[in-house]
């Protein structure tokens, strides 16, 4: 081998790069543990620990040293389902960018693009180009432009927008105008997350979707983190109506729905509402009946204060829908007086999690619904304490500020009414002014705070508010004692999985397999050193992907080795038959066409995939590299300094040198009975997909909510099922997970409906179901994820069905995408379609397989068989895997066709495919070993992950021997086979 030394320095080098950057995760790693150990299972410590040795020298390597935070930063990460915490993906809503650029505009054509963009929006399309798709509907013979006046060409964006403008460059201003909002967005939640106290938060930007990944590892306040990180942080200042000014307008109101609303009458034994209806119009019951409940559509929900006070009433939080409908409704609004025409009402903050009722408030609106005062004009927020000792948060305002705010008190203190301080469409508090206008432009926002909520609200405040509101489209929470444990069975996946791949090679290959296993070893060195330059995160499946790695390290080797094994048999000396095996026409172009084909389909997973899902294509695509490295090169310098010393090597042990030899095996002649087999299958897979049992399609594909809860004892799933049916109103899914004693719940309950309130009604009803079931225990301990939790919420997730439809089109294209590439590369390099065909069928085949056998086994197995990612990534790597085995066929019958080998042509085909049936059967037996171990020991949450490949393996086996080469043989003109006859019988004479 030419350049050995170079080579060999190269590969010094690069094994000492890689013990340099792991060496930062080892140290790292004992710092967590003392940290852990000094922490006790508090959090909260555990991360003052590490924030107060951040900056202190904890590894230093003579030369120079390294501080704690340093260290961290050059770590691998592990990810949340191996850490615990909180992952949240983040839609910042381009409607809501739109109409802002739009100045809130009341352009019919421009409403309803929005509104019919939103409802018409498909899989992987952005909701812009969708808004310009029902823009050009709605505008057509109208005469409106994205550039008219009343519509982006306003005087905001006068500057930019005109109607000189073209369409497109109207659209090129608003594309950038959006980008610049999920940047603004980007930031803001960025310097949120640095203050949330997690160590390592990670924020990443997913491409130009609008959608921001956050991910929060050791987060155990699953609703604290999601209020956070949703929170528009929209901060306004408003004047509030008295009840005498508005108790007119509400009776009025309750006496117009008497006519349109249904009730139901029953003695209301609690209050009478009738004398607090007339107390808040200061006057007397007249008439006893109206103490009765049901006759009252809008006093049955909301209950009226007396008069004097800016609190209106109170409302039950279920009402509040109801009530809003009324309000809205045309018939209501038309009976609003001069005075009150622009009224909003508003509701205030709970007073706890457990509190059912709110107050109403009624705030003194305008035309353009803009605030006297917003919270643009805030310098600095911090938590403090009010004069009573209670939590509170203490605002600064700019000069600007200041003065607004000192004009705003002064009106307020001379008509007695209040200020309402409103977050997000929320009133936190709404003081009055007792001592005359207020200079300065401090003030204080008070209520019924935690400590833990005015530190919130002070860093929301200082970070800003987020342009738009920022949807949580998708997420998911891991409890700390499921990531130990994935941590466990990953490792023991892997070391047993190791062991056994390395001892299959000694037994297999003597000597020789010796050398593989040290390649092996320095290929895992390569391949985590990568991980730890690159600043990684490890996830569950990228374990899965190394373990992975495992597998395909030995299959290089496996090829050379069975070459040089052939190349022995032919006589060559030993110096030969490894220089041959090396070569290009000996195993190289096998495992070069092998690996590309590989390479395709892990780089389309990458470009698909997000989240774990990438993270397995990361491995995947780092071990492919490594792989090949190690087993040409370093295997390669190993085997040249063996035979040099004179070492005897023969690839093979006594016992088993005539393994899966001398096989005349007529593949051809059964390819009736396989297509009639194969097409069986086929038909029968479609049949239970379409018209059976379908698949079982995950919240991955349809959207909705899933949690994993671990009862105390064993339970019947179906029984929690049909309790939680009728706790959510829709049908929810409950599956034993692991153990009878631990389910995996799935629920579709307001999937369509974003915001954090939702999400937190959702676990609340949850909690509330399944409470019979855990006495004693609290929501709060329920739902938070603390360090060596065994009962309760252990992992949750949630994926809106906007996200669903794009993965779901990222999945159809990613497969279609694949198999289609790796065609056209086997097209280009094997230069005949045939190859091409032969392999899609193959491919086609294998696909159809796994979907039919998990179509038909879904509803019996005792592990989830769900169509998520998972099962898409395992699909994509069955491809891979399938066109590496057909590829190793198919090299060798284009080599023999291009050979001087005696006999037709049927016979040189059935030679070509036993010839690498040894290389064929070695290699799938690896893959079926790592994958058996991954499948015992890998962990509930991988198997059917593992299932999936594992059997796209093993069939993918079969297809390459008889459906690929059959198919090849077909599809090859009748010339092209004569010609290749004739030319062997004249080599051959």
């Amino acid at each position: 081998m030419q350049n050995r030394g170079l080579i060999k320095f190269f590969a010094i080098l690069f094994a000492l790069v890689s013990i340099y950057q792991l060496t930062f995760t080892f140290v790292a790693s004992k710092v967590k543990s003392d940290a852990k150990a000094f922490a006790n299972g508090n959090q909260e410590k555990e991360i003052k620990y590490l924030d107060s040795i951040g900056k202190e020298k904890v590894f230093s390597l003579g030369f120079t040293d390294f501080t704690y935070n340093e260290v961290a930063d050059k770590q691998i990460n592990k990810g949340l389902d191996l850490e615990g915490g909180i992952n949240v993906t983040l839609q910042i809503s381009v409607k809501d960018v739109l109409k802002t650029l739009a100045n809130n505009t009341q352009n019919p054509v421009f409403n309803k693009a929005l509104a019919d963009a939103k409802k018409n929006q498909q899989g992987n399309q952005s909701f812009l180009d969708a808004f310009y798709d029902a823009f050009e509907a709605a505008s057509a013979g109208t005469g409106t432009k994205l550039s008219s006046p009343d519509v982006f060409g306003n005087r905001n964006l006068a500057d930019q927008i005109n109607d000189t403008k073209s369409e497109s460059q109207v659209k090129a201003v608003i594309a950038k105008k959006v980008d610049e909002s999920v940047e603004s967005a980007f930031g803001v939640l960025r310097e949120r997350i640095d203050k949330f106290g997690v160590t390592q938060p990670n924020i990443v930007k997913l491409g130009n979707t609008g959608r921001i990944l956050v991910e929060l590892p050791g987060a155990k306040d699953v609703d604290r983190a999601k209020k956070l990180l949703s929170s528009t942080a929209q901060l306004e200042f408003w004047e509030t109506y008295k009840v005498e000014e508005v108790g007119n307008y509400l009776m009025a109101v309750n006496d117009a729905l008497k006519k349109t609303e249904k009730t139901v009458v029953a003695k209301d034994t609690t209050a009478n509402k009738g004398s607090k209806i007339n107390e808040l119009l200061g006057a007397k019951s007249k008439d006893s009946a109206a103490a009765t409940k049901g006759n009252n559509p809008l006093f049955d929900k909301l209950m009226p204060f007396q008069q004097g006070g800016t609190v209106i009433g109170m409302i039950a939080v279920k009402d509040t829908a109801a009530v809003n409908a009324y309000f809205k409704r045309a018939d209501i609004k038309a009976m609003l007086p001069s005075n009150l025409a622009d009224v909003k009402f508003t509701y205030g903050k709970a007073k706890s999690d457990e509190a059912e009722a709110v107050e109403v408030y009624a705030l003194k609106g305008n035309r353009t619904n803009t605030p006297p005062m917003s919270g643009s004009v805030l310098v600095e927020a911090a938590d403090t304490f009010d004069q009573m000792g209670k939590p509170a948060v203490s605002m600064q305002m700019n000069g600007k500020g200041a003065k607004i705010w000192e004009e705003l008190t002064g009106r307020v203190y001379s008509q007695k009414n209040s200020i309402a301080i409103v977050l997000d469409n929320i009133v936190y508090s709404a003081p009055g002014v007792t001592s005359g206008p207020i200079a300065g432009g401090r003030s204080e926002i008070s209520g019924s705070f935690t400590l833990e909520e005015t530190k919130d609200l002070a860093n929301v405040l200082r970070a800003g508010k987020l342009p738009a509101a920022a949807e949580i489209v998708q997420s998911e929470v891991v409890g700390p004692s499921l990531g130990q444990k994935a941590i466990d069975n990953g490792t023991t996946s892997a070391l047993v999985g190791l062991l056994l791949v390395a001892l299959w090679m000694l037994v297999y290959y003597g000597k020789a397999g010796w050398y593989a296993n040290i390649a092996l070893v320095i290929n895992l060195l390569f391949l985590f050193g990568i991980l730890a330059s690159l600043g990684a995160v490890l996830t569950l499946p990228g374990i899965a992907g190394i373990v992975l790695t495992l597998g395909t390290a030995v299959d290089a080797n496996i090829i050379i080795y069975e070459r040089a094994k052939e190349e022995l048999r032919h006589g060559l000396s030993l110096v030969d038959a490894v220089k041959k095996s090396f070569s290009w026409t000996g195993a190289m172009r096998s495992i070069i066409d092998a690996n590309v084909t590989h390479v395709l389909t892990g780089a389309i997973l990458y470009v698909f995939g997000t989240g774990p899902i990438k993270g397995f294509a990361t491995t995947l695509l780092i071990g492919i590299v490594t792989s090949l490295f190690t087993s040409i090169f370093i295997t390669r310098i190993l085997l040249d300094r063996a035979v040099a010393k004179g070492t005897k090597l023969e690839f093979a042990n006594s016992w088993s040198k005539k393994w899966f030899t001398g096989y005349n095996f007529d593949f051809l002649k059964v390819k009736k009975f396989s297509y009639g087999f194969s097409l069986a299958v086929t038909v029968i897979s479609l049949v239970s997909i379409f018209f059976v049992n379908g698949l079982d399609q995950g919240v991955d594909f349809v959207g909705g909510r899933t949690f994993q809860v671990k009862f105390e004892k064993p339970v019947v799933a179906s029984e929690i099922a049909e309790e939680l049916s009728k706790v959510y109103g829709v049908t929810t899914e409950a599956k034993v997970f692991g153990g009878s004693d631990q389910l995996r719940i799935t629920t579709k309950y307001k999937i369509e409906e974003e915001g954090v309130a939702v999400d937190e009604e959702v676990n609340k009803m949850l909690f509330e179901g399944l409470s019979k079931h855990f006495p004693g225990m609290t929501y709060e301990k329920f739902i938070t994820l603390t360090e060596g939790k065994t009962l309760g919420m252990l992992s949750g997730s949630k994926v809106s069905a906007a996200i669903s439809n794009d993965i779901k089109t990222n999945s159809f294209w990613a497969v279609i995408g694949a198999m289609l590439v790796v065609a056209l590369y086997l097209v280009v390099s094997f230069r005949k379609l045939g190859y091409s065909l032969g392999a899609l069928a193959a491919v086609a085949h294998d696909v159809i397989f796994v979907l039919g056998v998990y179509s038909l086994c879904y509803k019996f197995m005792p592990f989830h068989m769900e169509m998520d990612q998972h099962f898409i990534a395992a699909i994509l790597t069955v491809i891979g895997y399938s066109m590496n085995d057909t590829v190793i066929v198919f090299d060798r019958i284009r080599e023999f066709l291009a050979g001087n080998l005696k006999g037709d042509f049927k016979h040189i085909v059935n030679e070509s495919i036993n010839t690498t049936l040894s290389r064929t059967i070695n290699t799938s037996l690896t893959m079926i070993l790592v994958l058996a171990i991954m499948f015992v020991f890998g962990g509930e949450s991988i198997r059917g992950f593992i299932f999936a490949m594992l059997i796209g393996i093993v069939i993918g086996t079969y297809s390459s021997l008889f459906i690929a080469t059959p198919v090849l043989v077909d599809t090859l003109s009748k010339k092209d086979k004569e010609e290749i006859e004739k030319r062997h019988a004249e080599l051959n004479k």
